[in-house]
């Protein structure tokens, strides 16, 4: 999982080499990054990026604390007080040695704009809460396969960014060109600031960058953020997968928030561990199921992606704590151990890795590493136009790369599999929108908007949990019944003999590919199969063997009734009968609200009204209540 956070003021570097960099504690005044490091048993940060050539640096290389200044504090190079030594030396004046020594526009001339100078990205790199807990509470065999996949996962998200995304810009924004190079300070954290277990890096990605020419530039961030969710589940696909085939361990889905999509953890990670680790997530979770409550009953609806990220920060800040004194990480593991010894016992800890193995061996016995690219095409297309309806590449790729993690369940996967995905789904199901526009820059692939003709799936509504209503059915659980019906079609139109297939509906037909197509006549270029795979299978044959894989990989939530057959579930008697009585109860609260309504009216109505004669009175047929609250209030 990845988060971003700007760090914008001219002093943010003095935070990061006095609290980041010292383990998220509080370092002592006077007392150097290095030496306090050294003393309290933290790693130092390391310098990662291929825009290190171009400064004097070599990725691996220690962060100190003067480079920090130089780089996040003044924009300048990391050895700018050498270079700047030299120029003086040679005569040149001081002003003009200094701005020698600047990576691109002088911080200064921002700030005389009134602008707010954007220094750096700082992107936070963690695992999984069940990876989180195996690192912790496993043997250094197990803590050292965690963090190299850790370290493997982001210098491959990392160099993913740098290869597809980055991009410097200049000329208000006018000019672009790609920034294959970036300039980064990574700084590895063991522990929440509950002194929880929580390994996560913290990546400040300078915000400059050189062009093709040599001179630096200013990133253009706004693409970086765009780019954000497709770079997250590249980190989380990277790391599950390295360790689940290091380890011989597989994934589960864990539904964290109902409705919502689950998160993919390890198999045999007891909720009960994952709840001890995550202690500040417990607190945030509760004050965002708060938070989250007030959204809906403000607009009507669960919030969108955007909205979630929104109320999840200020979550996080209303939850955060104060700094804590950092400790060695032996000192840690030492505590975590013991913590979970007395809450837990030896044999739930010490057997953790063992039976995330057994249930890793049982879902690796009926998940095989095979990926159906046609299946996948569909799956992904209908999950993100359902809930999105206008969608870009970035976000198709995002969606195939969950689906790998959803389908392998932590198996290996062919490299370049995940774009191979979302470039089909794009030329099949997608209908681009953005018409490029003469004597304007061509859109780049990546800008383009599209949409899809798939039928819009219904709503539904799902039954209650802990005393609370029905709910509406959301985006992601309609975009799972859309996906699930189109396969569905396919596999139907695939599997069913010749003469049933040619007289299939034309609902049903239009949904399969056409006879011709090539990803089911033959094996797709980037398909992983079985390795003892009988190679003289029949089309049909092969396709019913996908679906037995497709249907032993899809989590099992998703082939409930209500999920894949929404039209039966919505028309239950046990759901009719649930939605006449919501219906009768809403019905009677409204003529409550009627009937008092009323009363207040006519009540005001005999207060503003003359007096009569009891003659009068006796002539006018009584209201209901009328004459016992006329009688209420002269009494």
């Amino acid at each position: 999982m990845i988060s971003v956070a700007k760090v914008q003021r001219r002093n943010a570097w003095r935070y990061y080499v006095r609290g980041v960099a010292f383990g998220d504690g509080r370092r002592p005044v006077g007392q150097a990054l290095k030496d306090a490091q050294e003393m309290a048993g933290l790693p130092p940060g390391v310098w990662r990026g291929r825009g290190l050539a171009a400064l004097g640096l070599t990725a691996g290389q220690t962060v100190t604390e003067r480079q920090m200044e130089l780089v996040f504090g003044e924009g300048r190079h990391p050895d700018a007080d050498r270079m700047e030594r030299e120029l003086l030396d040679d005569g040149e004046d001081p002003e003009t040695a200094r701005l020698a020594t600047v990576l691109g526009q002088p911080i200064e001339e921002i700030e005389q704009r009134k602008q707010t100078p954007l220094i750096a990205l700082d992107f936070v790199f963690r695992p999984q809460a069940s990876l989180v807990v195996l690192w912790a509470l496993g043997e250094a065999r197990t803590r050292q396969v965690i963090e190299r996949a850790h370290e493997r996962a982001i210098a491959a998200t990392l160099s993913w960014l740098e290869d597809e995304v980055a991009e410097v810009r200049w000329a208000s924004g006018r000019e672009r060109a790609k920034a294959p190079a970036l300039v980064v300070a990574a700084f590895r954290h063991y522990d929440n600031r509950n002194g929880f277990p929580l390994l996560h890096e913290h990546c400040l990605i300078l915000n400059r960058a050189q062009r093709p020419d040599g001179s630096w530039y200013a990133l253009d961030t706004v693409r970086l953020y765009k780019h954000i969710v497709a770079a997250d589940t590249l980190y989380t696909l990277e790391m599950t997968t390295e360790v689940c085939e290091k380890l011989g361990l597989a994934t589960v889905p864990r539904e964290v928030t109902a409705g919502l999509r689950p998160v993919m953890e390890i198999a045999g990670v007891d909720q009960e561990l994952i709840d001890w680790s995550s202690t500040r997530r417990r607190r945030i979770e509760d004050v965002l199921e708060g938070i989250t409550d007030e959204y809906v009953k403000k607009h009507g609806h669960l919030p969108g992606e955007r909205a979630r990220h929104g109320l999840a920060w200020w979550a996080a800040q209303e939850t955060r704590p104060d700094k804590k004194t950092p400790r060695p990480l032996d000192q840690l593991l030492a505590w975590w151990r013991v913590s979970a010894l007395l809450k837990f016992g030896q044999r739930m800890v010490d057997g953790l890795l063992q039976r995330c193995q057994a249930a890793g061996a049982a879902i690796r016995a009926r998940v095989g590493p095979l990926v159906d690219t046609a299946l996948a095409t569909v799956d992904v297309a209908a999950v993100v136009f359902t809930v999105r309806g206008v969608f870009s590449r970035r976000h198709v790729l995002a969606e195939a790369r969950r689906h790998l993690m959803e389908t392998l369940r932590g198996r290996a996967y062919v490299p370049g599999i995940d774009s191979h995905i979302a470039d089909r789904a794009l030329e099949r199901y997608g209908r681009q929108l953005t018409v490029p526009q003469k004597g304007r820059r061509t859109p780049a692939p990546d800008q383009l908007s599209y949409t899809a003709d798939f039928a819009w799936p219904i709503r539904w509504w799902i039954a209650g949990t802990d005393g609370k209503p029905p709910r509406e059915s959301s985006r992601y659980e309609r975009a799972r019944v859309a996906s699930l019906a189109l396969q569905n079609a396919i596999r139907a139109a695939l599997t069913a003999p010749p003469a049933i297939r040619d007289e299939a509906p034309a609902a049903t037909t239009s949904a399969a590919p056409p006879a011709g197509d090539r990803e089911h006549d033959q094996a797709a270029p980037h398909a992983v199969d079985h390795p003892g795979r009988d190679a003289a299978r029949t089309p049909a044959q092969r396709a019913a063997a996908i679906q037995a894989h497709q249907q032993a990989a899809m989590p099992e939530e998703y082939l409930e009734g209500r999920t894949t057959a929404p039209e039966t579930w919505m028309t239950s008697p046990q759901n009719l009968a649930r939605i006449a009585a919501l219906t009768h109860a809403a019905e009677a609260r409204g003529r409550t609200v009627e009937e008092q309504a009323d009363q207040t009216r006519q009540a005001d109505q005999a207060k503003q009204a003359p007096a009569a004669d009891p003659g009068s009175q006796q002539h006018h047929p009584a209201q209901p209540d009328q004459g016992r609250g006329a009688g209420g209030r002269g009494g």
